[in-house]
């Protein structure tokens, strides 16, 4: 990539920046559109916007998330989100430090050097420009301003651990912060129960369970709920709540009707038959409220038999006391649970989680093929050679100006979004049992995917591509080309971040796409108040995606921050601006699902630390492509690291995997309602208020009458 290629890239990723956030200014303040732009705020009875200030300062909301606090993101979005930016702030916090020393030191020293031959290595793959004499390309073989990129090696990696010390304590104080508030929270009483070993000759597994845990804490055991197998009252209650929304759509066309048209009416129909296509036409009406009356009674019969007959080997159990629910098991963390894997067994779910991560390891090495492909084919010039009809059109000035900015990144970027998806699908399967598990399991696969594919992948794919017959010639010299292909893609990724930053920020202000989506399924699909809900909710931050493409980011910078430094700054603007406007959608937009107290910080200090161990194993190698002697003296840095890591985890990682007792023991304000509680675990094709306890005796243990609730 030229210059003229990479300032392209940036001044129209830029231009397209300012027109997405005007066009946030302007429709963010349409009263039609505020269920699109402050559904949070919405949904808390609040009012979406300050329509004084806000109607006549475009910037309004960059104003409101900078004054913000921890406590009203808290406040708005729980202790997930709050954390989330922690890790936003700790990066940024990393690469500003760093730069504070490496911009003015090393750009400087790497600049007036002019030792490196240019054709050994580049920061734009075949063309030695300006960019790359700032680079520590442009130094020299066993020169001594090495020592200058060799002690800022160093500076980057103590940066990181005083910044990441800090922030676990931090966040280990909002966490316990949260576990101590007075409110009380249903997932402070519950432990899951899983592995009940069969049962005894002539006990019922709900007696099991109540007189093993009744022994063992007489005074604070509540009850307990046996998992069952609730595959097809699921289908069946899936099925009844589809009917009564079909009979309130219908309802709801049927009542306009009367006011666009006869002052009777028309009644609406539909087909029986496969998606309403064929089969016999039937009044709506009459027919989904028929479906539905047939459903009901099946549905609380199969409930009965569910209860009664499809038991499995796990239970919930609940306290009084939080206390003892903290001291008798680990706590569950979300009462999002994933009702279908409570039963699997310990050596099932051992089995699945292994097959899993064979699967994700040959994904991600069968990936790494085409996107190594993808980096190595959308390069201009191995289109020229590979696709030699193509020159007439790519030789063009503007046009290849255009295919250099933009066709790389772009190509790798869909590519990516294919997979998110797949690997959520991947860590349900592996058994686990809440929702907030699964985001962060699916974004541990989402990151290594990332690093592997994209990081190593686009770097060793693109070199192989374009060196393979010297590498053919002499296979012994694969290291020697890799090591020197790394600042051949410096170019490549400082691009790949503007545009991440730029457009991907851009849409997440302006949120385009969700609008466009929600006003054509308001205008021609929705037809009840429940729909329109379901058109205009937002949904949460998706923590399993978000953190991992951001992890990325943090990998490319660190990585490339001593031997391009011009990185940093990019790096500083993509989690300066995502802070910003993360912190806008987070307060107004995201509404979180689950509330894990801060149960996926541990994983992203580990990320951030297997990301700077990869920087210090990159520097160490290309030292050594350098000729540089004293390479060796990167080598503690790389040990320390791990010592870092194990002493953090040491030290703050038990807080997080179980509540500390000192914690649970702070009172409530009031006495929990166990009832309420209890109730709160009841999945919904479960829950019927006709039927008594009585007849969920076998699943559902019971509580002595004279109980009394507050």
């Amino acid at each position: 990539m030229d210059l003229s290629s990479f300032v392209t890239s940036l001044v129209t990723s830029f231009l397209l920046f300012v027109v997405l956030m005007l066009l946030f200014a302007w429709l963010s303040r349409k009263p039609g559109n505020m269920f699109v732009y402050y559904p949070n705020r919405i949904l808390k009875g609040l009012d979406p916007i300050d329509t004084g200030y806000a109607a006549r300062n475009p910037f309004a909301w960059a104003r409101e998330a900078l004054s913000s606090t921890e406590q009203d993101v808290i406040a708005m979005s729980g202790i997930d989100t709050a954390v989330y930016f922690v890790f936003l702030s700790t990066v940024l916090g990393i690469l500003v430090l760093s730069g504070l020393l490496l911009l003015p030191v090393l750009l400087p020293v790497a600049a007036t050097d002019n030792s490196a031959k240019p054709s050994n290595s580049t920061t734009s793959n075949g063309t030695f420009n300006d960019v790359d004499k700032l680079s520590m390309g442009n130094i020299g073989e066993n020169n001594n301003r090495l020592w200058a990129f060799l002690i800022a090696t160093y500076w980057v990696s103590f940066v990181t651990y005083y910044l990441l010390w800090k922030a676990y304590k931090h966040v280990s104080e909002l966490r316990a912060n949260a576990l101590e508030s007075p409110e009380v929270k249903p997932e402070q009483f519950a432990v899951l129960v899983r592995d009940i070993p069969d049962l005894p000759e002539g006990q019922t597994r709900k007696e099991q369970i109540d007189s093993y845990f009744k022994s063992i804490y007489p005074e604070t055991f509540y009850r307990s709920m046996v998992v069952t197998n609730n595959k097809q009252v699921n289908k069946i209650y899936e099925e009844l709540e589809g009917y009564k929304k079909k009979l309130i759509r219908a309802e709801a066309i049927y009542a306009d009707s009367k006011t666009t048209g006869k002052p009777e009416g028309t009644r609406p129909t539909n087909k029986t038959g496969f998606l309403g296509l064929c089969g016999e036409k039937v009044d709506s009406i009459e027919y989904y409220s028929e479906k539905i009356k047939e459903l009901l009674p099946k549905l609380e019969a199969e409930q009965k038999a569910t209860l009664r007959e499809k038991q499995q080997g796990a239970a919930l159990v609940f306290f009084t006391s939080r206390v003892t629910a903290a001291s008798a098991a680990q706590s569950l963390h979300a009462q999002i649970l994933i009702w279908t894997n409570l039963n699997i067994k310990f050596f099932s779910r051992q089995v699945r989680q292994n097959v899993v991560y064979v699967i994700v390891v040959l994904t991600i090495f069968f990936y790494m093929i085409p996107i190594g492909f993808i980096s190595a084919f959308t390069t201009l010039a191995n289109l020229r050679k590979l696709l030699p009809f193509l020159k007439v059109i790519v030789d063009q000035a503007a046009i290849k100006t255009v295919l250099e900015a933009y066709l790389p990144q772009i190509a790798l970027i869909v590519f990516l979004a294919l997979l998110p998806k797949f690997l959520l699908f991947l860590s349900k399967t592996e058994g686990i049992p809440s929702q907030s598990h699964i985001e962060r399991a699916a974004s541990g696969k989402f990151f290594y995917f990332s690093v592997l594919n994209v990081f190593i992948g686009v770097t060793v794919g693109g070199t192989l591509f374009s060196t393979f017959k010297q590498i053919e010639k002499d296979p012994n010299s694969v290291v020697t080309l890799l090591a020197q292909s790394l600042p051949g893609n410096a170019t490549f990724f400082l691009t790949f971040v503007a545009l991440k930053f730029f457009v991907g920020y851009g849409l997440e202000l302006s949120r385009i796409v969700p609008l466009i989506i929600f006003h054509l399924k308001k205008k021609y699909l929705c037809k009840t108040e429940d729909e329109i809900k379901e058109a205009w909710f937002p949904g949460d931050l998706h923590y399993a995606t978000r953190v991992p493409g951001d992890m990325l980011i943090v990998t490319i910078v660190l990585c490339y921050s001593v031997i391009a430094p011009l990185i940093i700054p990019f790096g500083v603007v993509y989690f300066g601006l995502g802070w910003l406007i993360h912190r806008n959608q987070a307060i107004k937009v995201y509404v979180p699902s689950y509330e894990s107290y801060g149960r996926m910080w541990p994983h992203m200090h580990a990320r951030i630390l297997a990301s700077l161990v990869l920087y210090q194993l990159t520097m160490f190698g290309y030292f050594g492509t350098k000729k540089f002697p004293y390479t060796v003296i990167l080598i503690p840095g790389i040990i320390f690291s791990l010592i870092f890591a194990y002493v953090c985890k040491q030290k703050f990682y038990r807080f997080f995997h179980d509540t500390a007792l000192e914690v649970a023991t702070q009172e409530a304000k009031e006495t929990p309602n166990m009832e309420q509680i209890f109730r709160a675990y009841i999945p919904p094709s479960l829950s019927n208020e006709k039927i008594d306890d009585d007849q969920y005796e076998d699943a559902l243990s019971q509580v002595p009458r004279s109980t009394s609730f507050v």
